[in-house]
């Protein structure tokens, strides 16, 4: 019985150590790096502009109308688009990894067409949230963003939650889901022998959020190729 028990530990033991040897990749991505990709895709790339027409509430927002911050525009054409900006208002679009959370504070101007009143132009700052999932069919991790709230430049926050809406309408539909990147981008064929390559497949992703950065730990498994 005894001799049963401990092949019965070492087997448990042996269980343990393979678990804990499991091959993991670890990625850490900071703030200064998005800060550096964003200075790029705004001054190397076409503004990012999201038609919001699709969001539009049937029912215009009554302060809206009753604003003198809002003038009606002659213009016969009103391109009703969101438009991503580096910065509005002091605030610049980034992303931060604070108390646990993953938040970014998008800057953005646009233009919204409520009936009877006429092109409206708004600007302003959406609080979002984002959370990472990993997408294991597709062997890829991907990021949802979330408007909290949306602060207007110049209004007093007067249609805030109408224009927030359709900013997250926008996003939902234009944005989301966001690929941060494919698992074989970082992934290793290796030859073994001429008849024989393995290659790495991710089981698991996991991630902790530091003050300051972010940790991507990707579980990966061999398998043949």
């Amino acid at each position: 019985m005894r001799r049963v028990s401990g092949i019965i530990a070492a087997v448990v033991l042996c269980a343990s150590i393979a678990a804990a040897q499991r091959p993991e990749v670890t990625i850490h991505l900071n703030e200064a790096f998005f800060e550096s990709l964003l200075d790029a895709l705004f001054q190397n790339g076409s503004p990012l502009e999201i038609a919001i027409a699709e969001n539009k509430s049937p029912t215009p927002d009554r302060q809206m109308a009753g604003s003198a911050n809002f003038a009606r525009r002659p213009d016969t054409v009103c391109r009703e688009v969101i438009q991503l900006l580096r910065e509005s208002g002091g605030i610049r679009t980034a992303v931060k990894f604070r108390n646990g959370k993953i938040t970014a504070p998008l800057a953005f101007t646009g233009n919204y067409n409520p009936p009877l009143i006429g092109c409206v132009p708004f600007s302003g700052i959406a609080e979002t949230v984002i959370e990472l999932e990993f997408d294991q069919q597709n062997q890829r991790m991907i990021a949802r963003a979330r408007v909290l709230n949306v602060s207007l430049n110049g209004t007093g926050g007067v249609g805030g939650t109408l224009i927030a809406r359709m900013v997250q309408g926008s996003i939902d539909r234009k944005i989301n889901p966001i690929e941060v990147f494919t698992m074989d981008r970082i992934s290793f064929l290796l030859p073994i022998r001429k008849d024989t390559n393995l290659r790495m497949k991710a089981s698991a992703v996991r991630h902790e959020i530091v003050n300051g950065g972010l940790n991507i730990m990707i579980t990966y498994d061999f398998i043949k190729a």
